[in-house]
């Protein structure tokens, strides 16, 4: 598995459950639309520095390295969850009264 079907299917996994899971639904979608997608690029962003870290840690070395390489492979990666998050967001059908 390379980093960035790594970093996709982060993406589809936290747009799938801020639209699913229940009490984080209403929550995120009582939000303005600004903080919505500000929530969701800070957690997308968090996915992608834990990852990042994980490869420091040399628990996920074989994807990420603390270089400057392997920081532009996390900003690679962030921008593949994101555009696989909006891809997901779009797709999903929505749930009743949402």
């Amino acid at each position: 598995m390379t980093p960035e079907q790594i970093g996709v299917i982060a993406g589809i996994v936290v747009s799938v459950g801020f639209e699913y899971i229940p009490g984080l639904h209403t929550w995120y979608n009582n939000l303005i639309n600004n903080y919505q997608r500000l929530v969701m690029l800070g957690v997308l962003f968090l996915v992608t520095a834990v990852l990042f870290g994980l490869g420091c840690a040399g628990l996920l070395s074989q994807y990420w390295s603390c270089t400057t390489a392997g920081a532009f492979e996390a900003l690679k990666v962030f921008i593949a969850a994101v555009i696989a998050n909006q891809a997901t967001y779009l797709v999903l059908p929505k749930q009743n009264g949402a």
